[in-house]
């Protein structure tokens, strides 16, 4: 758990509960409305199964203040052909727009690369619309470009 004051404005960071959902879901909502998806419910329920489910590589933190989940990040830890050491992929992170600029965001990346370093991974990884530049401007700030662009073909 990080708790950290910026600007003034504590927030602090919790991994995901199960009595958390009803503060998670408009913060998975709010995350899909800005990337203009509607992910179907059933996903959203097997999703938010596997984040709270200890027996799967997924894992969930959300950022609090005053008592309101303003953010959350997801990763997924998986096996690597170019390390032995696993890897984590920073599959979402999401910032209430309400409380952006606060360093929210920042601190998410970081207690999920501690929370990676704990559990023996050797990189965390994400990826991030091309048009996003102001998150683009933070990552870079706290990460590496590593130069690969990514493709995507639906199978099934």
């Amino acid at each position: 758990m990080i708790a950290t004051e910026v600007l003034s404005l504590a927030f602090t960071l919790l991994p995901l509960e199960p009595q958390d959902y009803a503060a998670w879901l408009p913060l998975w909502r709010g995350y899909q409305a800005f990337y203009n998806v509607d992910i179907a419910p059933e996903v959203t329920a097997a999703t938010w199964a596997r984040l709270i489910d200890a027996a799967t590589p997924m894992d969930g933190v959300l950022a609090w203040q005053n008592r309101q989940a303003v953010g959350l990040a997801h990763t997924v830890r998986h096996l690597s052909t170019w390390s032995t050491a696993d890897k984590c992929y920073l599959n979402d992170l999401f910032v209430s727009p309400e409380v952006r600029g606060q360093g929210i965001g920042r601190a998410l990346i970081a207690e999920v690369c501690a929370r990676a370093a704990s559990a023996g991974c050797g990189a965390v990884y994400w990826l991030t619309h091309e048009t996003n530049a102001t998150a683009m401007r933070l990552y870079d700030g706290v990460a590496t470009r590593s130069g690969f662009v990514q493709y995507t073909r639906a199978v099934g």
